[in-house]
């Protein structure tokens, strides 16, 4: 059996860009996409903690260490500059490789500059 998981992960990366006009796709800069193991081309989900929208595109490679995150031709309506967004991708693996596997997660500061990244999320913590 196959399942999927997530294979990584960019989180709350703030949108740089929205270009309606330009052809569609999310430009992400080349060091956050090397970071997180993202190939250019590849399927990616998008999330925007502003506004709730979550939409499917691919990425494609923006300067290295520029900070962009360009969301590009119909996406275009579902974020704005300022949003903050988590980029994600899955993997399709057997149960045997899931119990091995380990996502990337990239975590970034407010000009979209890498601060840390890791490979487990902390549990949360139950509410007092």
């Amino acid at each position: 059996m196959q399942i999927q998981l997530l294979k990584s992960k960019i989180h709350r990366v703030t949108t740089t860009h929205a270009e309606l006009d330009y052809e569609g796709s999310c430009a992400i800069d080349a060091a956050l996409l090397s970071a997180a193991g993202i190939r250019e081309y590849e399927q990616i989900q998008i999330y925007n903690v502003r506004n709730g929208e979550r939409f499917t595109t691919y990425a494609i490679s923006a300067e290295a260490h520029s900070g962009t995150i360009s969301v590009n031709g119909a996406a275009a309506h579902k974020a704005a500059p300022g949003d903050l967004l988590i980029i994600a991708t899955y993997a399709q693996m057997t149960e045997a490789e899931a119990d091995l596997y380990k996502p990337m997660l990239v975590y970034v500061d407010a000009d979209n500059k890498i601060t840390h990244t890791r490979n487990t999320i902390a549990p949360l913590k139950a509410a007092v």
